[in-house]
C-alpha cells in the first residue's frame, strides 16, 4: 500500500522513539504534524565550502576555473614559495591526472635546493595556501593533512608540510613567516599515491597558511591537498561550531542540496547537481561551478548530508532535478516561457534512474549495487530515506507537467513507500495564477502527498497575512513551506515570523513541514540576505530569527489546542498557539506580541491535570535590534514560571514568550 503522509503517523513515529510513558491528552486537541520545523541547507553564500565544510584549504584540487569567476584558475588561492638559495617553478597540468573527474594538478619543478652562506634556516621549493581568508588554528589541537603526489621518475623525495603564521619580528620592518606546526615525510614509488600526516598547532592563530615544500631536486605532481581539524562535529568533517548551532535548532528534517543549486543557474544541464557525482572518495567526485557564482568542491556531498541528518536525528529530504533548467536561466525571469530549458522526453529515463538509484543507495542492502557503494563509504546500514523532492521552483509549464508526472509515476510504481514532494514554483500565493494555481492542479490530479511552497516577503506580509487559515481541509496534498523569511534581520522581523509560525501551528493539519531560508551566510561572501546564521572564520552569530526557529523547533507537539488562550483586544499583531507533546508530557503555550502596546492573555489549562511545574522563555527588546558581528546579542531568557490553572499573563510590547508546562 502506498505510504501517504498522515499526520498522526508521524506523531506515532516520534512516540515510539522514547521509552517515557506518554500522558493521556485532554479532549479538544486537533491532530497536527510534529515534524513542522526543519532546516534547508544550500551551498549559497559559502555555506558549505568555507563554512560548514571543515576543510581549511581552498581550491585544494586546483579545479577553480574561469567559468566560475573572472580570473579564476588552477592557481587561485595558491602562492608559489621558495626558501634559502632554492629555485624552481610550478605549473598547472592535466596530462594523466589523478582521475577524469579531477583533471587538474600542479607540477612542482625543483631545480636547486640550497642555503645562502649567511642563512641556514628553511629551504626548498613549494606552494602555500591561506584557505578562505586565513586559516584558524588553536594551540595544541591536531590537524590532519593529506595530499596525492606523483614522482615522474619514481625517485624518493623529501617533503615538508608546515603550518605558517606571520608575526612581527624585532628588527624587521615587516611581518615574517613563522612556523607553528611542521612534519616531514618521504615519497616513494611511481604513480599517484596518497600521503597523510598529522600536524599539531603550537599557537592560536587566525591568519595561518598551509605550506608544502619539496626538498629534493626534480619534478613532483601535487593534487587534492587537504587540511582538516580533528575536532569536527561528531568526527564527520563538519565545522563544529556551525554544526552545533544547527543541531540546537532541533530540526526534524533536512532539505538539501537546494534550492537553485539542484537544477543549476541556467548555465546548461552540465551545471545540474547530479547526486552520483557527490558520493564515493572525495578525490573522485566531479566538482563544478556553484549556481551562486563560485566553486563547489562537493566535499559535502550526499553521503555527508545523509550522515549529518543521522548525527542530529533529522530525516533526510533530498531534492532531485527533473530535466528542467532554472525558470530564470541566465537572469531571464521575465521570459519564463523561453528561458526554461527541457531535456527531450526520450532522455528522461536517465533522470528517473537517478531517483531510483538514490533510493537504492540510501535504503538498499549491501548486496545491491548502490547499497554496496554506500557501504564502501563507511555506512553499511541503510539511511532509511522516507521522502524525496522532485524539482525546485521550476516554471509550471506543459514541459514541467509532462516530466514531473513521468517521474512521479515511475517512482511511485517502484517505491510506493516513498513520499514524493512536488514544487509550487516561486511566490506561492493564491493570487499567483501561473506557478501556484497550475502546481496545485497537478497536485490534485496526481494525489501528491506534499507540495513545496516558497515565498520571501517584507515583514508587513507576515504581520498582516494568515495564508493557511483559508486552505481547504479536504485535500490529500499537504503543504511544505520549504523557503520563507521576512526580509530583514531585526527583532520585529523575527516577531513577524513568530506570529506567522503560530498560525502555521494552528494549521498544522494542512502545513506539515517548514524550513526558513537561507540557513547560512559567510560574512565576506553574501549572495542573499537575510540568513538565519551568520559566520566568519572565527565567530558564529545567531540572528533574532534563529532564536524564534529554535523555540519552535524545541517545542514540537502532535495536538493543537485552540481554546486555551484568549487575548484582550487582539489583532493581527498578536498570536497564540498551544501545542501538546504527549510523549514528553509537556504543553507549550506560545504568546507573541509584535506591537508597541502590552496585551493581556487569559490562560485556562484547568482541563490539564497533574501539573509538576513550568518555565518561561522570552525573546524581547528593541524592535529594530539586529544580532550582528560586534553587536550585543539579543537572545531568549528562560526562568521558572508560576503556572496556575486559570491566570492572566501580560504580553509585553515586542515580545515572544513560550510557557512550557510539565506534567
Amino acid at each position: 500500500m502506498k505510504r501517504t503522509l498522515i499526520i498522526t503517523a508521524m506523531a506515532f513515529a516520534s512516540l515510539a522513539a522514547s521509552a517515557q510513558k506518554p500522558m493521556v491528552p485532554p479532549a479538544g486537541g486537533k491532530s497536527i504534524s510534529d515534524q513542522l520545523l526543519g532546516i534547508f541547507i544550500e551551498d549559497i553564500s559559502y555555506a558549505c565550502d568555507g563554512g560548514l565544510n571543515a576543510q581549511l584549504v581552498q581550491n585544494g584540487s586546483f579545479e577553480y576555473n574561469l567559468t566560475e569567476q573572472p580570473g579564476w584558475g588552477a592557481g587561485t588561492a595558491w602562492r608559489y614559495v621558495t626558501y634559502g638559495h632554492s629555485t624552481g617553478n610550478v605549473n598547472a597540468c592535466s596530462q594523466a591526472p589523478l582521475n577524469e573527474n579531477n583533471p587538474n594538478y600542479m607540477r612542482l619543478y625543483v631545480e636547486r635546493v640550497g642555503h645562502f652562506s649567511d642563512f641556514r634556516g628553511t629551504t626548498g621549493v613549494g606552494i602555500s595556501n591561506s584557505g578562505f581568508g586565513g586559516m584558524v588554528l588553536k594551540a595544541g589541537e591536531k590537524y590532519d593533512f593529506s595530499v596525492f603526489l606523483r614522482s615522474a621518475d619514481g625517485k624518493a623525495r623529501d617533503m615538508e608540510v608546515s603550518l605558517m603564521a606571520r608575526r612581527q619580528v624585532e628588527g624587521r620592518p615587516f611581518a615574517m613567516p613563522v612556523t607553528v606546526g611542521k612534519a616531514e615525510f618521504k615519497t616513494c614509488g611511481r604513480g599517484w599515491q596518497k600521503y597523510e600526516v598529522t600536524l599539531t598547532a603550537t599557537e592560536d592563530c587566525t591568519d595561518a597558511s598551509l605550506q608544502l615544500l619539496c626538498l629534493t631536486e626534480g619534478s613532483i605532481d601535487i593534487d587534492m591537498v587537504s587540511l582538516i581539524p580533528q575536532d569536527t562535529f561528531k568526527g564527520h568533517g563538519l565545522r563544529r561550531d556551525l554544526a552545533e548551532a544547527i543541531d540546537e535548532l532541533n530540526p526534524k528534517f533536512v532539505r538539501f542540496p537546494g534550492g537553485c543549486v539542484v537544477h543549476g543557474g541556467g548555465q546548461g544541464f552540465w551545471n545540474t547537481y547530479r547526486w552520483k557525482e557527490s558520493v564515493g572518495p572525495k578525490e573522485a567526485r566531479k566538482q563544478q561551478m556553484n549556481t551562486w557564482g563560485y566553486h563547489q568542491s562537493l566535499e559535502i556531498g550526499y553521503y555527508e548530508y545523509f550522515q549529518f541528518c543521522e548525527d542530529i536525528g533529522a530525516k533526510p529530504v533530498p531534492i532531485l532535478p527533473l530535466g528542467l533548467s532554472c525558470q530564470g536561466a541566465g537572469g531571464s525571469w521575465n521570459l519564463k516561457g523561453y528561458a526554461q530549458m527541457a531535456v527531450p522526453m526520450e532522455d528522461m529515463e536517465e533522470w528517473v534512474a537517478d531517483a531510483l538509484d538514490l533510493i537504492e543507495w540510501a535504503n538498499g542492502g549491501t548486496d545491491t549495487k548502490w547499497g554496496a557503494i554506500r557501504a564502501a563509504q563507511g555506512h553499511p546500514e541503510p539511511f532509511n530515506l522516507e521522502m524525496i523532492g522532485i524539482g525546485n521552483e521550476e516554471y509550471i509549464s506543459p514541459e514541467f507537467r509532462e516530466r514531473f508526472k513521468y517521474m512521479f509515476d515511475r517512482i511511485s510504481e517502484a517505491h510506493p513507500e516513498i513520499t514524493i514532494i512536488g514544487t509550487a514554483g516561486v511566490n506561492s500565493h493564491p493570487d499567483n495564477k501561473d506557478d501556484y494555481v497550475q502546481s496545485w492542479k497537478i497536485a490534485d490530479e496526481l494525489g501528491l502527498d506534499i507540495i513545496d511552497e516558497h515565498y520571501y516577503e517584507p515583514k508587513d506580509f507576515y504581520l498582516s497575512t494568515r495564508q493557511y487559515d483559508s486552505y481547504p481541509r479536504d485535500r490529500k496534498t499537504k503543504v511544505y513551506l520549504g523557503e520563507y523569511a521576512s526580509k530583514d534581520y531585526t527583532l520585529l522581523d523575527a516577531l513577524a515570523e513568530a506570529l506567522y509560525l503560530c498560525h502555521v501551528e494552528r494549521n498544522g493539519d494542512v502545513v506539515v513541514m517548514t524550513s526558513y531560508a537561507p540557513l547560512l551566510q559567510h560574512r565576506e561572501h553574501s549572495n542573499w540576505t537575510p540568513d538565519l546564521i551568520l559566520f566568519d572564520n572565527t565567530d558564529v552569530v545567531r540572528t533574532c530569527s534563529y532564536y524564534v526557529q529554535k523555540i519552535f523547533g524545541n517545542s514540537e507537539g502532535s495536538l493543537h489546542y485552540g481554546d486555551l488562550v484568549k487575548i484582550d483586544g487582539a489583532d493581527l499583531l498578536q498570536e497564540q498557539s498551544a501545542v501538546l507533546n504527549p510523549q514528553k508530557r509537556e504543553l507549550y503555550i506560545k504568546l507573541c506580541n509584535a506591537s508597541a502596546e502590552s496585551r493581556t492573555a487569559h490562560i485556562d489549562i484547568k482541563r490539564f491535570k497533574g501539573v509538576k511545574g513550568a518555565e518561561i522563555t522570552t525573546l524581547k527588546g528593541d524592535p529594530g535590534h539586529r544580532n550582528d558581528f560586534g553587536s550585543e546579542v539579543l537572545e531568549p531568557q528562560t526562568e521558572a514560571f508560576g503556572i496556575k490553572p486559570v491566570m492572566d499573563f501580560e504580553m509585553e510590547p515586542y515580545s515572544f514568550s513560550m510557557i512550557t508546562v510539565k506534567f
